[in-house]
């Protein structure tokens, strides 16, 4: 399936089976009775695709991350639908490219109209919560776009980033102080929701997005204390970041900041620990799909051990990549590794394909990786599309009233000289030739086209192997000028069709 609705040959391709409650699955020679899958959804904050244990880092201790990258599906290609948060986290819950629906950046807002996995599963008799950082919109009750109006019936959110101690709303109420380490937190919060869930025997949709390890960072004293020994010359290297103290940019030692940082990491692998001890507690883990990833490549502020070029913010591969994990003891019967790439937008198709619920009739960016999850297929068949969309016009009109794009969870981060968030979406009624700049990549197997334009307009095409040449630095487009012309011209015609959602048609 390819999200550009139904043009060419690329239509949505029918999922190879459903898992309906009442069919019996046959897995590894057993019969399996089948009940309805449950969902855990499971997102970093910044965090790279090399800060974990399994990946070799140097320093990181990531040992529930790594126990899963060596138990379940563990995806070497994983990426973020976007180099930045609020557009991944979109793409995490619709399916669909950020640039859709005009969450071009982090600080915008998704759309009322938008369909998200919450509300298909839910339709579906799931009980549906989201735990920890929202930031696709305010998460206070009056509005549009809080995770209740986009399908959860129970949430503890924030609408950004959040530290130790975290003012949480609950059910869109003021915020509420939460005295503890946060990922701990929304871990806890979590399992509340998952035994009231129990209780009523009802599978259940939980999104679990840590506030950790996105800046400024801290760390309990025991997690600290694991990264007191990292090497002495980064003492001589300053990164700029957020202070903990004043809200604004300040210069830090790398090493001071890497030991906060690797802090924050352990302790949601420790959570993460927390989570799945319970569910093997509660005998409900083995068919429980957990998935675990990252809303972006590694941050300004941490750059240690990557083997990519690039950084969050960028479409090279340190922007973009991220950890990706799939758990599913009933299905993933055999540790398994894969090149096959994948996105944060496959995530809504996989869910809908194992729950049999049909998708919506609207274009779509993922695809199911059910198929993928089986082993029954050896390479993707969809392109992935990244887009940096350029910013809408001065004096666009706001798409949701101001007022209720007004965040009220306080963070420590000062931005605008507030201490808390607002969002913003706007109108796009028509397109224009200057709406299709801004970088892009096209991902095809394991090729990767960049396209840039020049100051002077004339558009830059590089194309990469990803196979074998991790960090970006043999550009082949020339070798490969054919290549380049059919994935550019696949691009466009994939940027045509996200213009016209952007426009508001798929709402029409």
């Amino acid at each position: 399936m390819w999200g550009f609705g139904n043009y060419g040959d690329m239509s949505f391709r029918p999922a190879s089976i459903g898992l309906l409650p009442l069919l019996t699955l046959f897995v590894s020679g057993a019969v399996v009775a089948s009940e309805p899958v449950n969902f855990i959804l499971l997102m970093g904050d910044d965090h790279g695709w090399e800060e974990t244990g399994y990946y070799d880092h140097p320093h990181l201790k990531t040992p529930v991350i790594d126990e899963m990258a060596v138990q379940g599906l563990r995806f070497d290609y994983f990426y973020s639908a976007h180099s930045s948060c609020s557009p991944t986290r979109g793409s995490f819950l619709t399916g669909r490219h950020p640039n859709r629906y005009g969450t071009f950046t982090p600080g915008y807002s998704i759309r009322p109209e938008e369909i998200t996995i919450a509300h298909l599963l839910k339709s579906k008799g799931y009980r549906c919560g989201h735990f920890g950082k929202w930031h696709i919109g305010p998460v206070k009750s009056a509005s549009p776009t809080n995770p209740g109006a986009m399908g959860f019936d129970d949430y503890v959110s924030h609408d950004n980033f959040f530290e130790m101690n975290p003012p949480m709303s609950r059910q869109g109420g003021p915020p509420e102080v939460i005295k503890g380490e946060s990922s701990a937190i929304v871990v806890d919060e979590a399992l509340r929701f998952i035994g009231e869930a129990e209780a009523d025997d009802s599978p259940f949709l939980a999104v679990i997005w840590f506030g950790s390890p996105h800046e400024p960072y801290s760390g309990l004293e025991e997690d600290l204390a694991l990264y007191d020994n990292l090497p002495e010359e980064l003492e001589n290297k300053e990164v700029s970041l957020t202070s903990n103290e004043t809200g604004k940019r300040v210069k830090r030692p790398l090493r001071a900041v890497l030991r906060e940082r690797y802090a924050e990491i352990t302790a949601m692998d420790r959570a993460i620990g927390t989570l799945r001890d319970a569910l093997r507690k509660k005998s409900i883990h083995e068919n429980t799909l957990v998935w675990f990833c990252s809303d972006n490549g590694t941050p300004p502020s941490a750059p240690l051990a990557t083997p990519f070029r690039g950084q969050k913010g960028t479409l090279s591969e340190g922007g973009i990549r991220v950890p990706g994990i799939i758990e599913w003891p009933t299905m993933i019967t055999e540790p398994r590794i894969t090149d096959i790439p994948a996105v944060t937008s496959d995530i809504l198709p996989t869910l809908c394909d194992i729950a049999e619920i049909p998708l919506p009739d609207r274009p779509f960016d993922g695809t199911s990786l059910l198929p993928l999850i089986q082993g029954e297929i050896t390479e993707r068949e969809e392109p992935v599309g990244f887009w940096h969309f350029s910013r809408p016009d001065a004096g666009a009109k706001p798409y949701i009233d101001p007022e209720l794009q007004r965040g009220t969870t306080p963070l420590v981060k000062e931005s605008g000289g507030i201490l808390t968030r607002n969002f913003r979406n706007y109108h796009h009624p028509r397109i224009r030739d200057r709406d299709y700049l801004g970088d892009r990549a096209w991902i095809d197997g394991h090729y990767k086209l960049l396209v840039r334009n020049g100051k002077d307009g004339t558009e830059q095409r590089q194309l990469y192997d990803l196979r074998h040449d991790i960090d970006e630095s043999h550009d082949v487009a020339n070798e490969r000028s054919e290549q380049v012309e059919k994935m550019a011209t696949e691009l466009r015609r994939w940027q045509d069709s996200v213009l016209q959602s952007l426009r508001g048609d798929d709402y029409r």
